[in-house]
């Protein structure tokens, strides 16, 4: 993968870091200071190549999607510096109190957004660890889904064997799930309640997980029947309208064969469609609140009794 990076405007931060120190800006430090943090996020998508392939794509994309945010945060925050100086610079006669007030708001807002994009860290950590948020959406759910309840299962049968093996020998020592590192390092961590109990792992974290089992196991059953049914599609012909249930994107979408009218596309938004440029249609989720909601639009378009519901080319 290509490491794509941003512009850092060198100049504003020099001309920002001169509005409250009197110390030189070493040029090009906050462009280093840029990269490096955007490589902690290319150096995770590497890893996520190599131990969860099927999600490298999505990794990518939230990669570039982090390095863009954070060089528009950093040259904003350079703006919003060079709003008002600090009174160590400016001095106190005729200190513009409004101004330096309107500048640290700025700064608080830039400063949230900041920790927001650090999220997206924070999502690609996830990826890694096989904890993301996998949406019905995704054209490989089942097989991510299927890829979680696997890692979830392993996980309870690792628990279980590692309580058994203490209970049986009163240490983890040359318990096989385990290094002899890791064992006694996990061993020493034991709190008196867990020694007491001769437990590793406590009777919630097993029921914890069993019960993320059952869900996981439950939507991937749900989701394969859906899948399986494969998409369907019906044409209102006196409308130029296809809809179409899409189950590889579980979406479902109105197909116009020309622009609609305002009054249409009100209709459309009001029923939380929206326009993909993409796909060429307004889609929203297909569930079944997104089915009654297309058939609340047709019938909404229809009592519009509009002779032509497409705008004139």
């Amino acid at each position: 993968m290509t490491r794509e990076y941003y512009e850092i405007n060198e100049d504003a931060a020099r001309q920002a870091k001169a509005m409250w120190s009197h110390s030189d800006y070493v040029m090009g430090s906050k462009t280093e200071e840029y990269k490096k943090a955007v490589d902690e996020a290319y150096d995770l998508v590497d890893k996520i190549k190599e131990q969860r392939p099927r999600s490298a794509e999505k990794a990518e994309h939230i990669a570039k999607k982090y390095a863009k945010k954070l060089a528009d945060n950093y040259n904003k925050g350079f703006r919003i510096e060079l709003m008002c100086p600090s009174i160590l610079i400016s001095g106190a006669g005729n200190f513009p109190v409004k101004k330096k007030e309107k500048q640290n708001e700025a700064r608080d807002r830039n400063f949230k957004e900041h920790n927001q994009i650090l999220g997206y860290i924070d999502k690609l950590k996830d990826i890694l660890h096989g904890n993301e948020v996998i949406k019905s959406k995704d054209a490989d759910a089942v097989e991510m889904l299927q890829e979680k309840l696997d890692k979830l299962v392993e996980n309870q049968n690792m628990m279980k064997a590692v309580n058994a093996y203490y209970r049986k020998h009163k240490t983890l020592k040359g318990c096989p799930e385990f290094s002899e590192e890791t064992a006694i390092k996990l061993e020493e961590s034991l709190d008196d309640r867990k020694k007491e109990q001769h437990r590793v792992f406590m009777r919630y974290e097993l029921q914890n997980n069993n019960s993320n089992i059952r869900s996981i196991k439950k939507r991937l059953e749900a989701l394969k029947r859906e899948k399986e049914q494969g998409d369907s599609e019906i044409s209102l012909d006196k409308f130029g309208l296809d809809i179409k249930e899409n189950k590889e994107i579980m979406r479902i979408q109105f197909f116009f064969s020309g622009r609609p009218k305002p009054a249409v596309r009100d209709v459309m938004k009001s029923k939380s469609f929206r326009w993909s440029p993409k796909n060429g249609c307004w889609q929203r989720q297909l569930t079944s609140n997104g089915r009654y909601a297309a058939k609340k639009a047709v019938e909404e378009i229809e009592k519009l009794e509009l002779e032509d519901i497409y705008d004139e080319i």
